[in-house]
């Protein structure tokens, strides 16, 4: 009796991994689906981001599909920077870590959106691309 106590916080342990990781497996196959219509796509924990031509679409992933998903197009951007915990960063000199997202400025200059990221040096290259894109419209 005493062993099968022991062996039941690992049991719960396992159950918990295993169910996290089918999550996140949905979440991918979800993504994968959504992606297709886009030229280039990213994913993470905290958002997806699509590019098609010059309109930006992105949300939250969950295992259904993509949520709250908003769209713009970059005709519209007057300005893309990086922001690591609220303020903007020198691509060329990136911080170690810190709260990343990449911020739009629209040309109305009312609304500024941020989309979040993970990783600080995925966002910098997403950001020199967006510009790259913004820049050949």
């Amino acid at each position: 009796m005493a062993r099968g106590l022991l062996w039941l916080p690992l049991l719960v342990a396992f159950i918990w991994l295993a169910w996290s990781g089918w999550n996140e497996y949905q979440k991918l196959e979800a993504y994968k689906i959504w992606a297709a219509d886009f030229d280039n796509a990213k994913f993470d924990i905290y958002a997806v981001l699509g590019i098609k031509d010059s309109q930006v679409t992105w949300g939250k992933p969950t295992r259904k599909g993509m949520s709250n998903l908003a769209s713009f197009s970059l005709d519209k951007v007057q300005e893309i920077s990086l922001v690591v915990n609220n303020q903007a960063v020198d691509l060329a000199d990136l911080p170690s870590k810190g709260k990343t997202a990449i911020e739009f400025k629209l040309s109305d200059e009312t609304q500024t959106i941020k989309i979040p990221f993970t990783e600080i040096p995925l966002a910098a290259k997403w950001t020199n691309y967006l510009q790259q894109a913004m820049g050949n419209r």
